[in-house]
């Protein structure tokens, strides 16, 4: 039996094990406990639902792979050229091409598409990103679902959270919402406001843990001015709640072990960073931060506390506007921006400007049927790689289960493009593993982060400990000031035409991977469009005909198109986070016309 962990972008990081005779049969393992013996659909899909690559293609013809490769290397020696990597696979030596990219003068993207903002503003208030263990999560009294649906992303923490009083905020009312305590139905883009607002009703209330505060967060009394200037009646009208349900919540969670586990959802807007850090202040004057069962989860920094052999310095492009046309070469490496980055017709347009695409990876795609080099990847069971995880503390060895004649690794195939350019040859692929490996703590037999806190944030803020926490004290939204975005709600033909675009993950594919949702768009009955109806979708950046399906669980100002959705990105807006580097894929508004 050989053990490995699943490689897909999830928060459960599942332990694995397959038979090496039986290579189709796979089972959950116990490398990580939260396992709990039972492994996803996605999974599943991954490995037997999707159709492969299993040939190197040269300009629509079938080659072999050395003359693939000897195509590669001939598109970017000597020239301008840019790698961009997805998120397909997360083992550590998938990042090993970032050696190539130094010695022969390519370009790295920076950024995310995914998690970036709320990463920076976590890291503004308390210097780094520390993982909120589910143990911790298990041992509260109250939890917390703050745009986030873990029957959807995060399945293995449903036993944590049974018991539990559970609070869902989320602008669809989820099926974990249906079964909740309380919903706070927000409207989209609102929870910035709704954590200042919280916070301010806390403090009129004098139910701040001010013992905790003096020691960790001395500056409320300056925070607490911070939130006066925000109106009481005006915020409320903009999130969409009334007092009551405010007051529903703070009575919640007073006095009382509670966990934040914060979805990616609600940081994707420009303003991502100051959501997540006006969430954090609320939880700081809770003093939830360095106590057990308490905290805030959201990504964590899975690199924490590691040397990083794979950060390179060479120069990097946004990856949320990458500008491909610049590039003679581009070689897209286990990802789909063809179809996965926002404002996507104009990045379709971008990569045909490419002399030479070259597509690394497992799957067909969008981005793999524009490509004139197809180079197959090796899948997760016929190469070695070490699995980090942002959802847990364990560290993972991916052991190879078998060999396989198709496609290549990420290491093999940095050797070999390093060897036909004359470059020098990097460290061997065990190196790497070892050099990941040997950085964790063993701890009862298992491997963890060697940044790892039981309770996070006990002995303070900062990487070292000792820093107090540091509050929001700034912000600034322009979104509603965007000239172009007041033309656009001039043409709509009233007010419910103008709806927000939610693109929150289905149980059915992983981001752009696996089975895509059906091509409909969710929206209230309130909006007077008949079920079953085809719609022209229209945002300022594209538009789209979809299938109209009425749902009362949706907000009467919002649309819903399932992330994974062909063409749902043709929507979303080519801009840029105000920290963290992230795309902003809800900073959009669309309208809907009948045909």
């Amino acid at each position: 039996m050989i053990q490995t962990a699943c490689p897909l972008d999830c928060f459960d990081g599942c332990s694995v094990v397959c038979d090496s005779s039986y290579p189709n049969k796979l089972v959950a393992g116990s490398g990580v406990p939260y396992t709990n013996g039972v492994l996803c659909a996605h999974l599943y899909k991954h490995m037997h639902e999707t159709k492969r690559l299993t040939k190197p293609m040269l300009n629509g013809k079938e080659v072999s792979l050395n003359e693939a490769l000897d195509a590669v290397a001939e598109a970017i020696k000597d020239k301008p050229w840019l790698l961009w990597r997805g998120s397909g696979n997360l083992g550590a030596i998938q990042r090993v091409t970032n050696l190539l990219a130094k010695s022969a003068n390519g370009v790295l993207t920076k950024g995310t598409l995914c998690d970036g903002a709320g990463d920076a503003g976590i890291v503004e208030g308390r210097g780094v990103n520390r993982l909120l263990p589910i143990e911790q999560v298990a041992k509260s009294e109250v939890v917390v679902f703050w745009g986030r649906n873990p029957t959807v992303t995060n399945s293995h923490i449903m036993p944590y959270v049974e018991g539990k009083e559970i609070v869902v905020i989320d602008p669809v009312k989820t099926k974990l919402a249906k079964m909740a305590d309380l919903h706070l139905q927000v409207k989209p883009r609102s929870d910035f406001y709704l954590a200042i607002l919280l916070s301010r009703f806390l403090m009129m209330e004098a139910a701040e843990d001010r013992e905790w505060l003096d020691e960790n967060a001395s500056e409320y009394d300056e925070f607490y001015e911070f939130t006066r200037s925000f109106r009481i009646k005006a915020v409320l009208e903009h999130i969409g709640l009334s007092l009551n349900d405010i007051g529903d919540f703070l009575l919640m969670i007073q006095n009382k072990k509670v966990v934040f586990l914060v979805g990616a959802g609600l940081q994707r807007f420009d303003i991502g960073d100051s959501t997540l850090r006006a969430i954090d202040s609320f939880a700081a004057l809770l003093g939830l931060f360095g106590k057990e069962g308490c905290g805030v989860g959201f990504l964590s920094n899975s690199k924490l506390g590691f040397d990083d052999c794979f950060d390179v310095n060479v120069k990097r492009e946004p990856i949320a506007t990458t500008p491909f046309s610049k590039y003679s070469a581009v070689i897209v490496q286990g990802g789909n921006p063809a179809e996965s980055m926002p404002c996507s017709n104009k990045i379709q347009e971008e990569l045909r400007q490419v002399d030479n695409l070259i597509y690394f990876g497992l799957y067909e795609n969008e981005t793999s049927k524009l490509a004139n080099i197809i180079i197959p990847a090796k899948n997760f069971l016929e190469k070695d790689d070490v699995k980090l995880s942002y959802g847990h503390q364990y560290i993972q060895k991916m052991n190879k289960a078998y060999d396989s004649d198709i496609g290549i690794s990420e290491y093999d195939f940095t050797q070999e493009i390093l060897k036909r350019l004359n470059k020098e040859p990097i460290e061997s692929l065990e190196y790497y593993i070892d050099f990941w490996l040997k950085q964790a703590v063993e701890v009862d037999g298992k491997l963890i982060s060697p940044a790892f806190e039981e309770i996070p944030y006990a002995n303070g803020f900062g990487e070292d400990g000792g820093d107090e926490f540091e509050f929001i004290d700034d912000f600034y939204d322009d979104f509603e000031d965007i000239k172009a975005l007041r033309r656009f709600r001039k043409k709509l033909k009233d007010k419910n035409r103008g709806l927000w675009l939610l693109t929150p993950k289905t149980h059915k594919s992983l981001n752009s991977q696996f089975n895509k949702p059906n091509s409909v768009v969710k929206i209230s009955p309130e909006i007077g469009i008949e079920s079953g109806k085809l719609v022209l979708v229209k945002s300022l950046w594209g538009e789209l005909k979809l299938e109209v399906e009425l749902s009362s669980d949706i907000r009467d100002d919002t649309a819903v198109i399932y992330y994974g959705t062909n063409g749902v990105n043709k929507l979303t807006p080519p801009i840029s986070s105000c920290e963290g580097n992230m795309a902003c894929y809800g900073d959009v508004k669309v309208s809907i016309e009948e045909l």
